[in-house]
């Protein structure tokens, strides 16, 4: 049995998984520190499925606690920006075009390096081990721990970072560093921002994910635990403290995997509706569809993965005018138990809307009770064709496609919508990003740029794929049951006819123990 759970800024959505059925599900409110609000939520599904603690195999969590704290400009910590790559690039210095609020909190060191490789292996500069130690000396005396290392082509040739880190932590030991070709994605800055917006989390990361573990102990369940993460897979919660940036976007993710897991569909547009916002994605084979674009993250260009999401101003708490022909993007939020008409409020929402209908019960009925009729038809015409507009922005190839309605204000659409070949509304679909995190595999990519001229495809292929594994294999999956589900290959304009990028991504099965999977791995490379 597995417990999938997802902490989000308002609520904490738990459930109970045997196999595919849901023994227990519930939300409940997201606590400041965390625990209480996790354990308020397993002390529900543990009642309502008289499941022990023992039997439980594994906790899954989703989370937007990073994601926030960019967003919100909190909980970040000082970082120092080193970039490797002199004498080129001396006019783009690192975090060039960030938000200056955001520079702000992170009260951001930047050090320019020689070194680093070009597309093509030919070295830029050799590592100058003056600059090195003049580096290493600011940051003893500014006092600096958290720090990104970013090199030319590191995806391709890690080694000036790994060389750079090596002597940093010699005279820092308790630095922690990332190393930007970890995230491997080719293009510099974008690289390089998402190793610095992953360092600046990297004490947060501890603090969380020691919550989360602590909410656990207090229930006495001692299973394995990992944390979903951007593109639809798991990581170990030891890996989590290294990579906190990679659970950027893992709520509207785990929403489309569960979506998936509750209709079958492998392929269909999911919408997630919630208080404040719509999210709209595209299921491709079971998983969520990437993005091709550039994502930014707090006004921060970065080159994770990331699910193509569309977020619109559409939800519960959303605000409708007075004549009820726009809706949002304003809205009350979390406030809307206080806000809303049908609470007492002052405030004419898309709840409100709903409940004058006559398609829910919710609320004070009678607080609504003065809406004329032409006001909740405008308004109900305006929220149907907001989300029929939108669909049919994301539909792969303008065709039609089944339509997937999750989150807690899917019932705010009560008629049908045009832009869907049909509409589901599966149960229990309110808690559809808990479930995506619970039935969530390992997952590795890798990224290179290779020249079939030097190296044969076939070997290329190999050569990118082993690194993908072992990336799999460190963030918890089981080394035997690894497959490769996608393999991405882009030939490079402006270079040798030959050069191409390789990137391939593997998932597999979690690993029973971290010692077993170590041992598996071990037989199958022998």
């Amino acid at each position: 049995m597995r417990i999938g759970i997802d902490v989000g800024g308002t609520h904490t959505d738990a459930v109970i998984l045997q196999g595919d059925n849901v023994l227990a599900s519930t939300k409940a409110l997201t606590s400041a520190d965390v625990i209480s609000g996790i354990t308020r939520a397993l002390d529900v599904i543990l009642k309502d499925s008289g499941v022990s603690q023992a039997e439980i195999e594994t906790v899954m969590i989703g989370t937007t606690q990073f994601t926030n704290a960019i967003i919100e400009r909190r909980e970040l910590s000082q970082v120092a920006a080193v970039r490797i790559g002199l004498p080129s690039g001396n006019g783009l210095p690192p975090m060039l075009d960030w938000p200056q609020d955001l520079k702000d909190a992170l009260d951001s060191e930047t050090y320019m390096l020689h070194g680093g490789y070009l597309y093509d292996g030919w070295s830029m500069a050799d590592i100058d081990d003056s600059e090195v130690e003049g580096m290493i000396q600011s940051m003893l005396k500014s006092g600096v721990k958290n720090i990104a290392i970013a090199s030319a082509f590191s995806p391709i040739n890690a080694r000036p970072e790994k060389q750079v880190a090596s002597k940093i932590l010699e005279a820092i030991p308790d630095a922690k560093i990332t190393l930007s070709h970890s995230f491997g994605r080719l293009g510099l800055m974008e690289r390089e921002n998402a190793a610095i917006l992953n360092t600046t989390l990297l004490p947060f990361a501890d603090r969380v994910v020691s919550s989360f573990l602590g909410a656990l102990e207090k229930r006495q369940l001692h299973c394995p635990v990992y944390i979903s993460q951007n593109d639809g897979t798991l990581m170990s919660a030891d890996f989590v403290r290294a990579y906190p940036a990679l659970t950027f976007a893992s709520g509207p993710t785990n929403s489309l995997r569960g979506a998936y897991m509750l209709t079958g569909l492998k392929d269909a547009i999911v919408v997630d509706i919630g208080g404040t916002t719509s999210d709209i994605g595209v299921l491709q084979n079971g998983f969520p569809r990437e993005s091709n674009v550039i994502i930014k993250i707090g006004g921060v260009r970065t080159n994770f993965r990331m699910p193509d999401i569309l977020a619109i101003g559409l939800g519960g708490g959303s605000i409708v005018s007075g004549d009820g022909t726009s809706i949002g993007p304003q809205s009350v939020g979390h406030r809307l138990v206080t806000e809303g008409l049908v609470f007492g409020g002052e405030t004419l929402t898309t709840t409100d809307i709903l409940v004058a209908s006559g398609n829910a019960a919710i609320g004070d009925k009678s607080k609504i009770a003065h809406i004329c009729p032409d006001i909740i038809r405008n308004a109900q015409a305006t929220l149907h064709a907001m989300l029929d507009s939108n669909i049919d922005m994301m539909k792969p190839g303008g065709k039609s496609m089944p339509v997937i309605l999750v989150g807690g204000g899917a019932v705010l659409v009560t008629d049908g919508l045009q832009a869907a070949s049909n509409i589901h509304r599966p149960e229990h679909a309110g808690v559809a990003n808990a479930i995506g995190a619970a039935i969530a595999q390992i997952g590795g990519e890798a990224e290179q740029m290779v020249s079939y001229r030097n190296l044969p495809r076939g070997d290329a292929i190999k050569q990118v794929t082993q690194i993908a594994v072992q990336r799999a294999i460190d963030a918890g999956a089981d080394a035997t049951t690894l497959r490769t589900v996608d393999i991405e290959e882009t030939p490079v304009p402006y270079m040798d006819d030959s050069s191409t990028c390789i990137r391939i991504k593997v998932i597999g099965e979690l690993a029973p123990s971290v010692t077993e999977s170590a041992n598996k791995h071990s037989e199958a490379l022998a």
